[in-house]
């Protein structure tokens, strides 16, 4: 059973109001909206709002090595993570192409990971594959389930409290649900702001199944009002932040989706790590040109009758440039998209997706013209 059955209830009793994800959509397990989605979503960028992303797939990695055998062949340096610390993390196929992006928030001595469910039997079929003679043993965790936090009451007030999150914590820290105060234990985690102004604080809790619903009831009390995973989306939206499998396709490399950066940078890629499967193209990427697309925000034309969908393609006189991703209502902006566009296609440009005008924000479209070192190095031995 999962929390949204839980939440609709099954008689008059139980009316949360809760509404599933459309059938189509990676989120139709859990709830989408609560009856009021644009309201939602004002509610978390003011106040606190709780959604439940239990939809997501929990793995774990124990072992004396784990850290250090995860380091190898993945894209992020994580062999001196400390306690109680997370990092976003990327694999990558031979040819740096991105498979999957993960979470991972290593506690007590062992390393959780959450990530998207359509992939999560192959990541951690990969993870298994890749053990050899490492001391270290990935396993499904179906027992424990993340919800997440988001607004500025998050971090303040009897939320904050009731979860034993400290003010001064910072983006990725990480600490124990009290396990004398609560059964079952978990764990919280600072994520990096979502929203259009990146002021909106993100926490996840990781907690058991059977728990669920505790934590629920608990956060609510506390103050955080229920949403749906349609405000997660348009604030993450705003926030210019890529959802696997949706603003990415079996083409999408890291410099693509922004996913460049150390954890501090808050990226999922470490460019002065050792050598990971699909490193030399991120190497030669960074080092000799840039990406041939680029992750932008596009505003799509409200008064259209028709509106673009996950991978339609975006187009320019009738010539595809680009490719629409995640496509969502948010209540300050109306209809918007995340969309991989070609580099050289300026924001003026006139677009349509979907049957709809789409143009880019041209405040997310990436302006470094700087030339990078490998090019720069070429140009002066060229130059002698």
């Amino acid at each position: 059973m999962t929390l949204l059955s839980v939440l609709r209830g099954s008689g008059p009793e139980n009316q949360s109001g809760a509404v599933g994800g459309p059938a189509d959509s990676p989120d139709a397990d859990v709830a989408w909206h609560f009856g009021d989605p644009l309201g939602e979503q004002r509610t978390a960028a003011r106040t606190a709002a709780i959604i439940d992303r239990s939809h997501r797939r929990i793995l774990a990695l124990t072992g004396p090595e784990r850290l250090s055998w995860l380091h190898t062949i993945s894209s992020q340096d994580v062999a001196e993570l400390p306690d109680g610390t997370s990092a976003e993390n990327l694999s990558l196929d031979g040819n740096g192409r991105v498979e999957d992006h993960f979470v991972l928030t290593d506690l007590d001595g062992v390393t959780w990971i959450d990530t998207e469910a359509a992939r999560a039997d192959e990541l951690l079929a990969f993870l298994q594959k890749m053990v050899f003679w490492a001391k270290v043993e990935p396993v499904d965790r179906p027992d424990m389930a993340l919800l997440s936090v988001v607004g500025p009451a998050a971090r303040t007030g009897a939320v904050a409290t009731l979860l034993g999150v400290p003010a001064e914590a910072v983006v990725y820290q990480a600490g124990s649900l009290d396990g004398d105060k609560f059964e079952g234990g978990g764990f919280w985690r600072i994520m990096p702001p979502l929203g259009e102004a990146h002021d909106v604080p993100a926490i996840d809790i990781v907690v058991s199944t059977d728990q669920l619903r505790t934590w629920w009831d608990r956060l609510t009390a506390a103050g955080a009002a229920p949403a749906g995973m349609w405000t997660y989306e348009a604030l993450r939206v705003a926030a210019l932040r890529p959802r696997l499998g949706l603003d990415t396709d079996e083409r999408t490399i890291p410099q693509e989706a922004r996913w460049i950066g150390s954890p501090a940078e808050q990226g999922a890629v470490h460019l002065n790590k050792g050598c990971y499967r699909g490193q030399e193209t991120v190497a030669r990427v960074h080092n000799l040109g840039k990406s041939p697309r680029q992750l932008v925000l596009l505003h799509v034309d409200g008064s259209s009758d028709t509106r673009p969908v996950t991978g339609d393609p975006v187009t320019a006189d009738g010539r595809a440039v680009g490719r629409v991703g995640t496509v969502i209502d948010h209540f300050e902006n109306g209809p918007i998209a995340l969309a991989l566009i070609k580099r050289a296609v300026p924001a003026d440009t006139a677009l349509e997706a979907g049957g709809a005008a789409v143009s880019i924000d041209p405040a997310t479209l990436e302006t470094d013209a700087a030339v990078p070192a490998g090019r720069r190095a070429q140009q002066q031995l060229r130059n002698g």
